[in-house]
């Protein structure tokens, strides 16, 4: 009898048969932890017992100016950990003698869109929202009046933070969740409170990365950490850091200096985790997996074909390609991919698929040649600022994960709604997952072998 897996396909799912040239590889976004049975708990421990630095409740005075940034919403964390996170923080530095109007909070939204009031009331809830009034608010990377120049690095690397976050007396991070080695550590401040001359130095296609060693993004992020520490001291960041056993609960949490914290999380990574490369014996000929309606980027937003296809369907899912298949596999993404765009948070992602993307799908050809014009461009730089919009080097960056085509040597897409969408990229559009699978083995000639990989269902935040 033939077994059935379902894959995601946006909003459903639709299946796929498994042979005995098939092999179903499931994939969960995070470690096999077991889950926090009390979070408040598992707050106040990591708080009380920071693993290299006193307690809040001993850092702080009644002069302190303390910033406390946090994750922006696009982080894939359904837990309530905002919430009870920078409740618990503040109650500690007003246990310590800090007055409450002498404390801020910032979302660290980067090149993301900034928030509305009511996205960030149901993401750190709308008690605190209320309770801090003009003293919250979502980090600006184009306002000259609230950003500085620290420094630049032994590499060169220009260093850019908030105001807010250099000059307070001490800057907490909560960070609400570690994907793999690819969030965390130096980037949630390097990144989180930064500007775009300072992020594109390590976010570039061959920087960006999830892998635990050799991870170039975090070589420049950790320089850019080091000459903080100098120029700032190294008790000036406090840094609260989570790993989740699912989106909708805690595993593990830790507080203390920016390097303890990140060393617990790889070494918890490192000990947990399976490597993708090691799921399969042997390279698979064809890989295939279904592309849910989600994507980070969309949280409180809309999708569009740029992040189903390219940021999701190759980027955040699509490490498995070259874990999974061999050089010139065929890969299959099932999604209907409507053609739908949200011009006012995305305002520069459909210029890059009309104009750029017919030029090239070179991602490092992208970056250099359109790159920097995109990202001063006045009227997207104006929706950023002010009109909600993700920072106009975002579209770019958001076409990194063509990179994977230097492995694969054909992607087909299945069950799209408009094949011309498809086209568009150079990818070849058929009906179902079966009619492509059959067309793959074709190309790769009898016994061609398969890995289905089973994502899980994920939604956005909305």
């Amino acid at each position: 009898m033939t077994n059935i897996a379902q894959l995601p396909c946006g909003t459903t799912t639709v299946p796929v048969e498994l042979d005995d040239h098939t092999f179903l590889v499931e994939q969960a976004p995070n470690l096999p932890l077991p889950p926090q049975p009390d979070l408040a708990a598992a707050v106040r421990n990591a708080l009380d017992h920071p693993l290299d630095r006193p307690p809040l409740d001993t850092q702080v005075g009644p002069r302190s100016r303390v910033t406390i940034a946090f994750d922006d919403p696009t982080v894939p964390c359904f837990a309530p950990v905002w919430q009870e996170g920078l409740g618990q923080i503040v109650e500690q530095l007003l246990r310590g003698g800090a007055q409450e109007q002498n404390l801020t909070l910032l979302c660290a939204n980067a090149l993301h869109r900034k928030f509305r009031r009511e996205e960030l009331a149901r993401t750190i809830g709308q008690r605190l929202v209320d309770r801090f009034g003009d003293r919250l608010r979502c980090h600006d990377a184009e306002d000259p009046d609230n950003l500085v120049h620290v420094g630049e690095t032994s590499g060169g690397f220009p260093v850019e933070l908030h105001r807010a976050a250099v000059d307070a007396d001490l800057c907490i991070y909560l960070n609400t969740s570690c994907w793999k080695a690819f969030n965390g550590g130096w980037k949630s401040i390097c990144v989180g409170l930064s500007t775009y001359r300072s992020i594109r130095c390590h976010h570039t296609p061959e920087s960006m990365s999830m892998s635990l060693e050799r991870n170039r993004m975090h070589e420049i992020l950790d320089e850019m950490g080091a000459l903080l520490d100098e120029r700032l001291g190294t008790e000036h960041f406090f840094k609260v850091e989570t790993v989740l056993a699912n989106p909708f609960q805690v595993g593990k949490m830790w507080s203390g200096s920016i390097a303890a914290t990140r060393a617990e999380v790889l070494k918890l990574q490192a000990e947990s985790g399976q490597s993708r490369r090691s799921l399969l014996q042997e390279k698979a000929d064809i890989v295939c997996y279904g592309v849910p309606a989600w994507s980070p980027y969309a949280a409180f937003a809309g999708m569009n074909p740029l992040l189903t296809l390219v940021s999701t369907g190759l980027g955040y899912l699509g490490g498995v390609i070259e874990a999974l298949g061999k050089p010139g596999c065929s890969v299959i993404l099932a999604t209907p991919c409507p053609d739908e765009w949200d011009d006012a948070h995305h305002p520069s992602y459909r210029e890059v698929w009309n104009r750029i993307l017919p030029q090239t799908k070179d991602p490092e050809d992208i970056r250099v040649r359109f790159e920097e014009e995109l990202a001063a461009r006045p009227d997207y730089v104006d929706k950023y600022r002010n009109g909600f919009g993700f920072h106009p080097a975002h579209g770019i960056m958001a076409t990194y994960p063509l990179k994977r085509l230097r492995h694969a040597a054909r992607i087909f897409v299945a069950h799209a709604q408009s094949p011309e969408l498809i086209t568009h990229l150079g990818f070849t559009p058929v009906p179902t997952v079966t009619g492509a699978l059959a067309q793959a083995r074709e190309l790769h000639g009898p016994g061609a072998t398969v890995a289905v990989v089973k994502y899980p269902m994920a939604v956005n935040r909305h």
